[in-house]
């Protein structure tokens, strides 16, 4: 389980106003803002199987 590690500054009543993360957190947290992105982004195209995607990656070079 992950430990959160914020910290809230608050103002003069006390009231939460901005939140200090840990840069790595902070970080992985805008990374999964990306890929949630992409996935949106892509939510309409037609999905390929495991062989299509194989051949598209060998034809890129990737593979």
């Amino acid at each position: 389980m992950k430990v959160v590690q914020e910290q809230y500054v608050v103002d003069a009543q006390g009231r939460k106003t901005a939140v200090l993360l840990p840069l790595k957190q902070y970080r992985q947290l805008l990374e999964d803002i990306h890929d949630l992105a992409v996935v949106a982004e892509r939510r309409d195209e037609e999905p390929i199987n495991l062989e299509q995607m194989k051949q598209r990656l060998k034809q890129d070079g990737l593979l």
